[in-house]
């Protein structure tokens, strides 16, 4: 079969390199430089190498591809300057460390050390995004049916990888004599304020969010579709990256001032399984649609970047 433009992208070798150089010239294009981004900038870079390894060490695609990680650059690059604050990059990164070390623990209902460090990045994003805990109970629940790797002795290890930030944390505000600034930062997760609050939120941010999550809708009805050609292991993981994908945009759509780290998640969440659609589909129709998303990927990232340069205009 005569191979069609969508597929030599996603098989090339080179496909990688040349999206990082793409992300690059949109960064020096939006400012890095000038904004002194250069520190979520590089934590953007440094996610995408991050997403290669948690593709290479689960086999999320059964073919050479790395549209995992392509993908992931793209949708943050054409997010990153809605929201390029360094905390949003935090959580990203310890998202996708977390997945990688949660993955690692299939079927291994002894693998507490992968599952302390799993949970250990889950507590470190969560001091500077506490809505973080919210997500905890359906890990374990993703942990238990998809993962297979929760046992008693591997939820005490979560419980306490957890807790070790706080325990630096607390030490540290209660040294400078700030407990009220620890204790409020749980409060938070009792304040309700933030419900359907939609004040708050731009054209820009509303479309960027439609966009991503039509592609994890795509992404998830071709998985769902064809899932019996991947192996058991790999199919148990993209049902995780659903469950979370579902889960994040409903967390988005009832809490929208929590836009900005929710994106990330998301972000996170999509990259597998839009890639895992463009790398193994090979029809006329799916090839018209990978160029549309790609073409709709820089018209959005275009778009946020004239946003971002009139703010700059008028300041």
């Amino acid at each position: 079969m005569q191979k069609r433009l969508q597929n030599k992208i996603a098989e090339s070798r080179m496909a990688l390199p040349l999206t990082l150089v793409y992300t690059v010239a949109v960064g020096l294009a939006g400012g890095v430089a000038e904004r002194r981004l250069w520190l979520p900038f590089g934590c953007l870079l440094l996610g995408s190498l991050l997403m290669v390894q948690l593709n290479n060490a689960n086999a999320l695609i059964r073919i050479y591809s790395r549209m995992v990680s392509c993908s992931f650059a793209v949708l943050s690059t054409a997010a990153f300057f809605l929201s390029p604050g360094i905390e949003e990059s935090v959580v990203s990164l310890c998202v996708i460390a977390a997945y990688f070390f949660l993955f690692g623990s299939y079927q291994d209902r002894r693998s507490m050390g992968r599952i302390f460090y799993a949970f250990l990045f889950i507590g470190i994003a969560s001091t500077v995004f506490v809505q973080m805990l919210f997500f905890i109970p359906f890990l374990w629940i993703l942990a238990a049916v998809n993962i297979l790797s929760l046992s008693w002795r591997n939820f005490w290890a979560s419980i306490l990888g957890l807790v070790f930030p706080y325990w630096f944390v607390g030490g540290f505000y209660v040294y400078t004599g700030q407990m009220d600034v620890f204790l409020n930062h749980f409060v938070q997760l009792a304040d309700f304020e933030w419900f359907m609050n939609y004040g708050v939120t731009t054209w820009a941010q509303l479309i960027t969010f439609v966009y991503v999550s039509l592609l994890g809708l795509t992404g998830s009805i071709h998985f769902l579709r064809n899932s019996f050609l991947d192996k058991i292991r790999t199919r148990m993981l993209f049902e995780f990256f659903i469950t979370m994908e579902a889960l994040t945009a409903a967390f988005m759509v009832i809490a929208p001032v929590y836009y900005d780290f929710l994106l990330c998640i998301l972000i996170v969440n999509t990259a597998p399984l839009i890639g895992h659609f463009i790398a193994l589909t090979k029809t006329r129709l799916t090839n018209i649609a990978f160029c549309l998303i790609c073409a709709s990927a820089v018209a959005l990232t275009v778009c946020n970047l004239l946003e971002i340069w009139n703010i700059l205009l008028i300041s």
